[in-house]
């Protein structure tokens, strides 16, 4: 495993080699990020993970100030995996090299969700990995499917502007059916417990469902009940097409998406 901490070497060790899969993340690894980079060793010739907490993907400056970022923790897990290649660790002007102002802009019709809730946001997180692609130019990228909607625009986006294919991997859970995420990390164990309670609510409205005929009408019953029940901030919770994301009262092809906050930590999920 080879650590790449500056464009120039990441450009001299990247050269000689085609079938690169990439991983990007902003550290915090955990058994989510773990399953994407073995998926990328199965698929790859040569896998490379990066972590860099991208500022400009955070519309509120404090919840870039707590992210949890522990670079030599990190190390720590990902040394222990077999077969990485590469890790890049890159500094803000590695990424932002110029000052020009990026003229990615999210289409209206995709101003839901996250989007709606985080201006900013996606623009950002596409400017990003426009960036990253462009530097690393892997043959495949692994993303997880917990943050669903960000896959859907990165693959619309990523795989119209380069050979390079976006594979969407399935959502690690724990025991109680939560979701892995960096941002669990920033929870108290105590806490941990009663966000795993509501997450299994949460889990179990797929099989409330199956036989409802209007299910949006239903989750936003749900919605309030189970804010008041839990004392949590609900954002959304919609059942949406996967192909398009658009709202959908079908059971078959669509998701339920949910994003919420609990002492303060905002969550999302999708099932």
């Amino acid at each position: 495993m080879k650590i790449l901490l500056n464009n120039r070497i990441l450009h001299e060790t990247l050269r000689p080699f085609k079938n690169i899969g990439f991983v990007p993340t902003m550290g915090g690894i955990h058994k989510g990020h773990i399953s994407l980079i073995k998926k990328s060793i199965k698929f790859s010739k040569k896998t490379i993970v990066s972590i860099f907490v991208n500022p400009k993907q955070f519309n509120n400056i404090n919840d870039f100030k707590s992210y949890p970022s522990n670079i030599k923790k990190d190390l720590d897990i990902l040394k222990k995996i077999k077969k990485i290649d590469f890790i890049y660790i890159p500094k803000f002007e590695d990424i932002y090299d110029n000052k020009k102002i990026s003229s990615i802009k999210i289409e209206n019709k995709n101003k839901i969700l996250c989007a709606k809730f985080r201006k900013g946001h996606f623009e950002g997180v596409l400017d990003v990995m426009n960036r990253l692609t462009k530097l690393i130019k892997p043959k495949k990228i692994f993303l997880g499917k917990k943050d669903f909607q960000q896959l859907f625009l990165i693959k619309n986006f990523i795989e119209k502007k380069y050979d390079t294919k976006i594979i969407g991997c399935k959502t690690i859970r724990n025991k109680s059916k939560l979701a892995l995420s960096s941002r669990n990390y920033l929870f108290s164990k105590k806490e941990l417990k009663d966000v795993e309670k509501i997450s299994k609510k949460f889990f179990n409205l797929k099989i409330k469902i199956k036989n409802t005929k209007n299910i949006n009408k239903f989750l936003q019953k749900t919605k309030v009940e189970l804010e008041k029940f839990f004392n949590i901030k609900i954002e959304y919770l919609e059942n949406r097409n996967i192909k398009n994301l658009s709202i959908s009262n079908n059971y078959i092809g669509s998701r339920i998406f949910l994003s919420y906050y609990f002492k303060g930590i905002r969550l999302i999920d999708n099932f």
